[in-house]
């Protein structure tokens, strides 16, 4: 276990593509240490100001690399695909699917993997020329992992969230967040903001509730810290040869 005294824990989500990336930091205290949005210079920059980091990325590692095809693989799952199915996903693509959690399809071929993936695939790859293992990597001070915020929210509620983009959906990852500790602004204050005269005009007052790729970023960045500080409350899918991904939970339900 990597020794994570004044380790700062960092969730990058650079699913809008085009768009800045949002990011985040946590202390091992749950202290926002940081939440900003910036290209993938400036997250970088960021990140090399850190003499230890543990990054956690919610964008896949690589493209798929063909381990569903693999007949001892396939034969160890529970329930085994049936032939020729699924042979176009990654493991863990197939696993969280048999777990009613909705997840994407990564090619086999970068060239067709939508933008936001690309973006993800340089970050990997400029992390590793920063110094960044793949998570577990013992007590290496710099590690980076794979997430998938949705799956990590369906797992901290037990049960699949509202969508992220909709007023409710944000609410409930912040929420899901307060509750874990992390000191962002209670949601629940919104509905104390909420009168009359704000209904009538459609107003609602949010400018304390994040964004959704903010609350990416920000669970992401918490299960970054569990992977350090508790790694007895994580749970790895996938395959390591072609990715893992990470997940704040040391239990799994078999259908959410």
């Amino acid at each position: 276990m990597m020794l994570f005294s004044d380790t700062a824990f960092i969730g990058i989500d650079p699913t809008a593509g085009k768009r800045p990336m949002a990011y985040s930091a946590l202390d091992e205290n749950l202290r926002l240490l940081a939440l900003a949005k910036g290209d993938i210079d400036e997250v970088l920059a960021f990140i090399a100001g850190q003499d230890k980091a543990m990054v956690a990325v919610c964008a896949p590692r690589s493209p798929g690399m063909g381990v569903m095809e693999r007949p001892e693989v396939r034969e160890q799952l529970s329930p085994p695909p049936r032939p020729g199915r699924w042979m176009n996903y990654r493991l863990v693509e197939y696993q969280l699917r048999q777990r009613h959690i909705s997840t994407y399809q990564t090619p086999a071929s970068a060239e067709k993997c939508p933008n936001w993936m690309q973006v993800g695939f340089a970050l990997y790859r400029r992390l590793k020329g920063l110094g960044f293992q793949h998570f577990p990597a013992g007590d290496s001070p710099l590690q980076v992992l794979e997430v998938y915020p949705h799956a990590c929210y369906t797992v901290l509620l037990g049960s699949i969230p509202f969508q992220k983009n909709t007023l409710e959906g944000r609410l409930q990852r912040q929420l899901i967040l307060y509750e874990r500790g992390i000191n962002v602004p209670d949601p629940m204050r919104f509905f104390e903001e909420i009168t009359r005269h704000r209904i009538l005009k459609g107003i609602l007052p949010d400018e304390n509730i994040y964004t959704s790729s903010e609350l990416d970023a920000l669970v992401a960045a918490y299960t970054a810290r569990l992977s350090a500080t508790q790694p007895d409350q994580i749970t790895l899918l996938g395959h390591p040869e072609e990715s893992q991904i990470v997940l704040p939970s040391a239990e799994l339900k078999l259908r959410y």
